[in-house]
């Protein structure tokens, strides 16, 4: 079995790539991608793209989404549209939808991939900061959708997958927040996908784990954690080797 490629750092395209199914397989579709300016976005984005898939990525950096459209279109020869939107914004959302569909036409695929996230123990955690994560996670996954759905999905079907976390499966320490935000996704996508999929809307939600080399996965770092001071740092006892340690109360 052919072995992958070496990975690279999260805002760089990929030196090479094998094709592992049909370099055709997405051609002339349309994908619209939410936190796509880096990390596992940028890399979505990245693959759609290598496999004949135009994207439009959106941030709340237009920076950031510019400088990476423009290493995505010259690494694969699509069109990738860098757009500014936070979630959080209805408004903004309807305007950025609308700019995407007045460029390319369509809309086939909608990535939500657009999180927030931090290492904080609940009994430090205020309201507002819990309130953000699930206003970025949890609201806007719907925020995003509903609009798609409105604007496009609705009469012509589309596909949603929703990049959620392995964090609500089971308790973890410093994470209340966030995992609380990726249960609510994980469940919404199972209501979405009831309510949407006779109208040929397919809704799915992927939960990958933690991948090195991410602006999510160093945010996640115990010496990155806002709540400095609070607890000693050891190693889970049930964390691969290769995690970084967490912080326990002392």
């Amino acid at each position: 079995m052919a072995q992958p490629p070496p990975d690279v750092s999260e805002d760089d395209c990929l030196p090479e790539y094998r094709h592992l199914f049909s370099p055709d397989l997405l051609r002339d579709k349309v994908a619209f991608i939410t936190g796509g300016g880096s990390g596992i976005g940028f890399r979505i984005a990245e693959i759609f793209m290598r496999h004949g898939c135009h994207t439009v990525i959106a941030s709340r950096s237009l920076p950031r989404v510019s400088m990476a459209a423009r290493k995505l279109a010259a690494a694969t020869g699509q069109k990738c549209l860098p757009l500014s939107l936070d979630v959080r914004a209805p408004l903004a959302i309807v305007a950025a939808v609308e700019q995407a569909l007045k460029e390319f036409g369509k809309i086939d695929i909608l990535i939500n991939c657009a999180a927030g996230n931090f290492l904080c123990p609940a009994s430090a955690l205020s309201s507002n900061a819990f309130k953000t994560v699930m206003d970025i996670d949890t609201l806007g996954t719907f925020n995003v959708s509903r609009v798609l759905y409105e604007k496009f999905f609705h009469g012509h079907g589309g596909v949603i997958v929703n990049i959620t976390a392995t964090l609500g499966t089971r308790g973890q320490v410093l994470q209340v927040h966030a995992g609380s935000a990726k249960a609510a996704v994980d469940a919404m996508t199972r209501h979405l996908a009831v309510e949407w999929g006779p109208q040929n809307i397919r809704v799915n939600s992927l939960a990958p784990g933690p991948i090195s080399g991410t602006e999510g996965f160093r945010r996640l770092e115990p010496w990155q954690a806002p709540c400095r001071g609070w607890g000693t740092r050891r190693r889970s006892p049930t964390a691969p080797s290769s995690w970084p340690a967490l912080w326990h109360p002392m």
